[in-house]
C-alpha cells in the first residue's frame, strides 16, 4: 500500500480472531521533545521542594539531553541523582504537581507526529503501550493526556505516602524487551506483528523485540544499528525541540552554578553533584 501521512506501511485493521498487535513507545525524544524526568523542575522549585540551584541543575540537564542525549552510564547517574533527590517526598504531592503542570510543561511538548502515529495504530485496533525509563508517577498523567491506558515504567519503592528513594524496578535497556514479553505472554500479543518505537541506542534490545522497529529522531549509535539492521528510520520535528535557559535574575545563579553551565556546554551533564535531598 501507498504510505500516507506517516503512518506504518505495512500495519492494518486486526483481524477477528487474530492474535493482538501492540505498539511500544518510548517516551522521551520519541513521544515527547524533552525529559520527563526533568521536565518539572521550575514546579518542583515553586512548590519548595527542590532549591534553586537544583532547578538550574534540572533545566541544564534537560538542555544537555536534547541536545546529545544520555549515554547507559549518564542514565544510571540520572536515576540514582534523582532517586535521592526525591527520598521524603509525599507522592499525592507530586502527583498534583504533575498533573497541575501538564498542559504547559509537557503537552507542548508532544510531537503532532506521535499523536498522528498513536492515533492510527489505535484506528488500527492496536494495543499501544508506553514503555519508559520514567518514574510511572510521571509517566502516568502524560499517557492520560494521549489516552493511553497502558503504561510500564520505573516504579520507585513508597512507604507511608512518601518516596524511599529506593528503586523497586529501572526499566532501561534489556528491562524493557522483558516487560514487553511478559505482557506479551499475558495478552497474546503476536510479537512479529508488534511495533517498537524509540530513540536511544540503549533502547535497541527493545526494538529488536518486536517484527516492526521503528528507530524516532535515533542517536548516533541507534541510527548506525538501524542501518546495519534495515530498521525504518523516521524523524519527528513538531515541536522543534527548543529549551529555555534559566536566567540569573529569575533564579539567582551563582558563581559555582555559572561554572556548571560551562561544563554542560562543554558535554558534561548533571551527574555531577548529587543535590539536596528534602527531608521526610
Amino acid at each position: 500500500m501507498e504510505f500516507q501521512s506517516n503512518q506504518p506501511a505495512s500495519a492494518g485493521m486486526q483481524r477477528p480472531g487474530a492474535r493482538r498487535t501492540a505498539a511500544f513507545f518510548d517516551l522521551d525524544k520519541t513521544i515527547i521533545a524533552t525529559s520527563s524526568a526533568f521536565a518539572y523542575g521550575r514546579e518542583f522549585m515553586h512548590n519548595g521542594l527542590i532549591s534553586h540551584a537544583e532547578a538550574v541543575q534540572m533545566s541544564l540537564a534537560k538542555a544537555s539531553y536534547v541536545m546529545v542525549g544520555q549515554s547507559s552510564e549518564q542514565m544510571d547517574a540520572t536515576r540514582d541523582h534523582l532517586a535521592a533527590l526525591v527520598s521524603g517526598w509525599e507522592v499525592e504531592e507530586v502527583l498534583r504537581i504533575a498533573d497541575e503542570a501538564l498542559h504547559h510543561v509537557v503537552t507542548p511538548a508532544i510531537y503532532s507526529e506521535a499523536r498522528e502515529l498513536i492515533r492510527f495504530h489505535r484506528s488500527a485496533g492496536h494495543d499501544i503501550v508506553i514503555v519508559s525509563a520514567s518514574a510511572s508517577q510521571l509517566v502516568r498523567p502524560i499517557a492520560e493526556e494521549l489516552g493511553i491506558d497502558d503504561i510500564v515504567a520505573t516504579e520507585l519503592e513508597i512507604v507511608d505516602g512518601h518516596f524511599t528513594g529506593e528503586i523497586l524496578t529501572y526499566l532501561k535497556g534489556p528491562a524493557k524487551p522483558e516487560a514487553m514479553m511478559k505482557l506479551a505472554a499475558e495478552r497474546g500479543y503476536d510479537m512479529e506483528s508488534s511495533y517498537a518505537y524509540s530513540d536511544s541506542a540503549t533502547d535497541i534490545p527493545m526494538l529488536e523485540a518486536v517484527g516492526n522497529p521503528v528507530a524516532v529522531n535515533p542517536d548516533r549509535a541507534m541510527k548506525k544499528a538501524a542501518l546495519e539492521k534495515g530498521w525504518e528510520i523516521r524523524t519527528f520535528k513538531d515541536p522543534v525541540p527548543l529549551f529555555q535557559m534559566p536566567g540569573a535574575r529569575e533564579i539567582g545563579i551563582g558563581a559555582g552554578v555559572l561554572a556548571g553551565i560551562v561544563a554542560v556546554a562543554a558535554g558534561g551533564i548533571w551527574a555531577a553533584g548529587r543535590g539536596r535531598t528534602r527531608a521526610s
